[in-house]
């Protein structure tokens, strides 16, 4: 179909089948929209198919393999000599989650009524858009619209990512075969996630962060156990350092790196990986077309009900100011899905959990104690540390600790943050603790289960009244 034929109508067109896109799809589809959702690729997204599912299948298999070396001290004898890692086997068993995955959503969509179109869309006014798919072009009229595009990795001018020397995210989870060393430009999350799991496998790693630590983003008392467990599994970390060349010569990576403190060096590795951040995907949209304002940075301003500057016209995840989280993106989805049906919804609650898979996990809600105290508060902390609690004892898991902080005057909760074995799961408890504005007698009066690891929520709360069981209080 060429421009200026009849379009296609409906009640909302989404643009990205990511875990924002994809979710507002469902649920328009549920309360009764008619949903077209055009996705460029594949449905899932880049979470799905090549970021946050395939990262935490590599982090999980690595993981497994490196304990196997603990599995003695337990009484389990294996051969080391035969203990090996088969990288191109693993891209069959990713492959086969990722695809029950999508062909999942699939199902969902077709479920609900959502017609999903496989093409590239592109704003040709406030009211339409144009997908061009193989060898065709199909115009839809809407009532409104969705944008959901995400974001990609950001890669500086002077390095050209080659997708066999020079990687980026997606092309690190694409290896056939577990690299001899490894160079990481960035010591962020995603850095520091696939950098651990890779030296679990036996590669040589080096981090390169600019500022003066890993994780800057985070609290810098929770990475230190992430720091000393790098540097057991031989990670070498250079911080306050910045990389000004990169090259290939005779199948070598070659980063010319400088810092205040060494001045200028020389790091060569089999592969090197960019993880220094993400960038939306809102170029070649036709936004200006829309009228739908964009910022320097490329992002898409949106009040709590994801609305954008034209009010039919709404924005979720990556491509909106915040996190680069999919559960935000997600949460944003269902929000816009919601309000655009009349519902009374919004995006208004600040407690996003963040969650890094590093060795030892590291996730948190709410503030931390400094930026509690920053914001006025009078401040109780309590802290558990896992090598008290006898469910991380009798599986060998007892690094890291919870942490609770707590409004000293109302005891109301402000943040819970934790270091240690299943962070990413335990973080759920702590969500749903702000949300309900609960005071750390609500925690330390529930019972947990013995012997689970939640027990050092508990005891961390019971560490803030001065009675906690299983440490000395303070």
């Amino acid at each position: 179909m060429v421009v200026g034929e009849v379009a296609v109508e409906t009640d909302v067109l989404i643009i990205g089948g990511g875990p924002g896109g994809y979710a507002a799809a469902i649920r328009l589809g549920q309360l009764g929209k008619t949903v077209v959702l055009v996705e460029k690729d594949k449905l899932g997204g880049v979470c799905l198919n090549r970021g946050c599912i395939p990262s935490k299948a590599l982090i999980h298999t690595a993981d497994q393999f490196h304990k196997l070396t603990d599995l003695g001290k337990m009484g389990i004898k294996l051969p080391e000599e035969s203990i090996t890692m088969d990288l191109n086997a693993w891209q069959g068993w990713k492959g086969g989650v990722i695809s029950q995955l999508t062909q999942g959503i699939a199902h969902l969509c077709k479920e609900n009524g959502v017609t999903v179109v496989q093409g590239q869309a592109t704003f040709l006014s406030d009211d339409r858009v144009g997908v061009e798919t193989e060898g065709d072009f199909e115009t839809y009229k809407f009532e409104h619209a969705i944008i959901a595009t995400g974001s990609r990795p950001f890669i500086p001018s002077f390095i050209e990512v080659d997708g066999e020397y020079i990687l980026d995210s997606t092309a690190s989870l694409q290896l056939q075969e577990v690299p001899a060393s490894l160079s990481i430009i960035g010591g962020g999350y995603i850095g520091i996630e696939l950098g651990m799991a890779f030296a679990k496998l036996g590669t040589k790693v080096t981090i390169i962060e600019m500022a003066d630590r890993i994780l800057p983003q985070v609290a810098q008392h929770l990475v230190k156990e992430v720091i000393h467990n790098a540097q057991k599994l031989g990670m070498i970390i250079k911080t306050s350092a910045r990389v000004e060349k990169a090259s290939v010569v005779e199948g070598q990576v070659y980063l010319h790196i400088h810092s205040e403190k060494l001045g200028t060096e020389m790091i060569v590795s089999e592969k090197s990986l960019v993880t220094i951040g993400r960038i939306p995907n809102t170029e070649d949209l036709g936004l200006n077309r829309a009228g739908v304002n964009v910022g320097e940075k490329g992002h898409i301003t949106v009040d709590m009900e994801c609305r954008t500057n034209v009010p039919h016209i709404f924005a979720i995840g990556d491509i909106t100011p915040g996190p680069a989280l999919a559960h935000r993106a997600s949460k944003q989805g269902v929000v816009a899905a919601e309000v655009i049906c009349g519902m009374p919804s919004a995006n208004d609650s600040p407690y996003v959990p963040y969650v890094i898979f590093s060795e030892p996990q590291i996730a948190g809600v709410g503030i931390t104690r400094e930026e509690a105290e920053r914001q006025g508060y009078s401040v109780k902390t309590g802290k558990f540390p896992f090598s008290a609690n006898g469910r991380a004892l009798a599986t060998n898991e007892m690094k890291g600790f919870a942490e609770v902080i707590v409004d000293e005057d109302s005891h109301i909760l402000l943040g819970m943050h934790m270091v240690g074995p299943d962070a990413s799961n335990l973080i759920g408890e702590g969500v749903l603790a702000l949300e309900l504005a609960a005071r750390v007698e609500d925690i330390a009066l529930s019972i947990h289960p013995h012997p689970t690891l939640s027990e050092v929520w508990m005891e961390a709360a019971e560490a803030t009244l001065g009675h906690a069981i299983h440490i000395i209080n303070n």
